[in-house]
């Protein structure tokens, strides 16, 4: 009986110890990400962090801006898909003057230039082109909510295309973010009947969906192909090499989609498409303006963000977008949202959530 009393005492201490390691373990993560995150704060001075901020605020604004302002151009009587595509780099010369103090700041020259780096950026300018006009047929036909779910997608595509074409490595997150994103791609095709504009046969619908996700596999190639230029051709990565590449490339493609408005006499159609505007010229005008403005700045935003902070953070923004628009659309435009549509949401920002975490950890253990 003594010996049992003895060993009484014993056990108790034990027990309390073990209900209160956990909490003491969760104490320590959150004071040392606490920590982290003030050490990585005071690494960088103000500046970086305003301008940090500034390039998030552009791609979380101006890319739904974007979206919102293709939907409508077409909903108050738009027609022309190589309009659309045609502003979207129409406002190249916003980079390219932006050049110019950077230049002076960062006491920089411009890249030499090549043959062979011109070709690239010219064949880059032409996949863009044609990316743009796919994204523009999407929008011609589907709602902006189902537009910006489906071009998440390009996400996929980067993925792959990184890993064909520039040796990327694809983790289990990875693969499980390419299954998840093209699962939330089949519920929106399931819901397919009660998400449309009226007017708009199954045809059309069909259309826009596979333009949309064409589109998405292109973006993703131009991704992947502008890293290999970075690697291959350029050997550096700098902000004023990145913006360079974006004025060549967005120069180039606005060369191309000039050409297509010609050809198709849409310059011409401008005017017409203007007169018979639903709030007229003005208001015509304004749509085309800020299209060039808002998807200029986006891309500018991501640039800044890649340049300044990680892909990681860049894919965090890209997958806050997307509901962004989707509620914007459905405030705007009285987008249907259905429980499919939300559960595609909902399922299409795990996906990107897994994948950020998993591209997360794997930077931490290179």
């Amino acid at each position: 009986m003594e010996r049992e009393s003895e060993q009484i005492p014993q056990t108790q201490p034990t027990g309390t110890i073990e209900v209160k390691e956990p909490r003491n373990q969760v104490f320590c993560k959150v004071s040392g990400i606490a920590r982290s995150t003030l050490q990585t704060y005071r690494s960088k001075p103000t500046s970086h962090w305003l301008l940090l901020a500034l390039f998030g605020g552009f791609m979380l604004i101006a890319f739904p801006a974007s979206s919102l302002l293709s939907r409508l151009y077409y909903n108050n009587g738009g027609q022309s898909k190589w309009i659309l595509s045609w502003a979207a780099v129409a406002g190249w010369p916003l980079t390219a003057i932006l050049l110019i103090p950077t230049y002076i700041f960062t006491k920089s020259r411009p890249t030499p230039p090549s043959l062979k780096l011109a070709a690239w950026y010219i064949l880059l300018g032409f996949l863009s082109a044609v990316d743009n006009l796919m994204y523009a047929w999407a929008y011609a036909y589907l709602p902006a909510s189902t537009a910006s779910l489906l071009a998440a997608s390009s996400l996929i595509f980067s993925a792959l295309f990184g890993y064909l074409l520039v040796k990327n490595k694809i983790n289990l997150s990875s693969v499980n973010a390419i299954v998840v994103i093209t699962i939330g791609v089949v519920i929106i095709a399931l819901d397919s009947k009660s998400d449309r504009y009226p007017g708009i046969t199954d045809k059309q619908y069909m259309l826009g969906f596979v333009w949309d996700i064409l589109g998405s596999a292109l973006h993703g190639l131009i991704f992947a192909l502008s890293e290999l230029v970075f690697i291959k051709i350029l050997g550096r990565r700098s902000f004023h090499v990145v913006l360079e590449q974006q004025v060549m490339v967005s120069f180039a493609a606005f060369i191309f989609t000039s050409i297509g408005l010609l050809i198709n006499d849409d310059f011409t159609g401008m005017k017409v498409e203007a007169r018979s505007f639903k709030h007229g010229e003005v208001a015509y005008a304004l749509v085309i303006t800020w299209s060039a403005v808002t998807f200029q700045l986006g891309v500018l935003g991501g640039t800044g963000v890649l340049f300044l902070a990680s892909t990681v953070l860049a894919g965090v923004l890209n997958a806050v977008r997307v509901p962004i628009t989707s509620i914007a659309s459905v405030i705007w435009f009285h987008d249907p949202m259905s429980g499919f549509k939300i559960l595609s949401l909902v399922v299409t920002v795990w996906g990107f959530g897994s994948y950020i975490v998993g591209h997360s950890s794997s930077n931490k253990a290179s």
